[in-house]
């Protein structure tokens, strides 16, 4: 039984063929569409699908996989100053919800998948927008990949790897909101003596950081600039690095990521901006932010999402490739 995450408590119950149930919500034309792409689920409130979960659980169902393509609070998954860690609160619910299994899309950090007692399938939309790149930017091989921070370096290693291109990282003085001056490491405060505790002991103070002024590393100059990240919310970071690149040189930039918030009046910044063209993927709907600005492109993911729905209702024989059964064909007619 698999639930989709889904916005109000009416629901729809599709069975098909095999004992597969896929629930999802009347009430939001886009939850809807993918699901019937899936089914031929998207992000929605977390209480309706715990709601559901547990629904399924005490109608004894086998098993209940949620299909979460963007996991929500991603970002709070590590402990700030003396606040929570919202994803683990998160996957401690569900699991005592009842669910069984998560498919999820592209979680901002790798080891949220470590706070669930289940299987968790972290799948990758990234060879989607491998393939929008060489299909949808005919120059694609002038282009450079760009790490807005060095916190994106990693992902733009992966990128600028599979396309053969080079990398540029962007580094300087805008503050990382995700750096370690607010992560709870300076806890106990920091206090030069510590008399208090004992005469001869003296605590050394954390040497506070200082950023130097944005520097790109990386030749951008008479380039395409691909900027790639996981998440795109708060466009603020983005224009800022946008506007370097344009100083630097870059004649187009392009912004790729899975997960398209797009949250506040962020339509009308990217459109104003040196940005040519945003392009993220379904796993949250934003039909109406490409409605106010039309540089935002859409990728379809809901191809993986069943595929994974389908391997996992079949079990481990679903695994088999079509390579692999080519592989095994022509050994058979070797041996014949």
């Amino acid at each position: 039984m698999f639930c989709v995450a889904p916005p109000e408590l009416e629901a729809t119950m599709n069975v098909t063929k095999g004992g597969l149930v896929l629930f999802s919500a009347n009430s939001n034309s886009s939850c809807m569409e993918l699901s019937k792409k899936i089914a031929e689920d998207v992000n929605t409130t977390i209480m309706e699908l715990l709601i559901m979960v547990y629904a399924c659980k005490t109608s004894c169902a086998k098993s209940v996989t949620g299909v979460i393509p963007y996991f929500p609070y991603s970002k709070q998954c590590k402990m700030r100053k003396r606040g929570s860690i919202v994803s683990k609160l998160l996957a401690s619910m569900m699991c005592k919800a009842g669910l069984t299994h998560l498919i999820t899309m592209d979680l901002h950090q790798k080891e949220i998948q470590g706070f669930f007692n289940i299987p968790v399938d972290n799948l990758r939309a990234s060879p989607f927008l491998l393939q929008y790149i060489q299909e949808e930017i005919p120059d694609y091989r002038n282009a450079v990949i760009v790490a807005k921070s060095p916190a994106s370096a990693k992902r733009a290693q992966s990128f600028a790897e599979r396309l053969r291109l080079g990398i540029a990282v962007i580094h300087g003085e805008a503050q990382d909101a995700e750096s370690d001056l607010v992560d709870g490491r300076h806890s106990p405060p920091m206090v030069r003596s510590a008399a208090a505790i004992h005469p001869s002991l003296e605590i050394p103070m954390l040497i506070p950081k200082e950023k130097p002024p944005i520097t790109v590393v990386g030749d951008v100059g008479g380039r395409i600039a691909i900027i790639v990240d996981d998440i795109i919310d708060d466009v603020d970071s983005f224009l800022a690095a946008a506007e370097t690149l344009k100083e630097r040189g870059a004649y187009k930039i392009f912004v790729m990521a899975t997960h398209g918030l797009l949250s506040s009046d962020a339509p009308r910044l990217i459109e104003e901006s040196a940005i040519d063209e945003v392009v993220v993927t379904n796993t949250i709907p934003h039909e109406i932010q490409k409605l106010q600005c039309p540089k935002i492109k859409t990728v379809d993911i809901s191809m993986i999402l069943s595929e994974a729905i389908r391997r996992i209702h079949n079990g481990p024989c679903a695994f088999l490739t079509h390579s692999h059964l080519t592989a095994a064909g022509e050994e058979s007619e070797h041996q014949l």
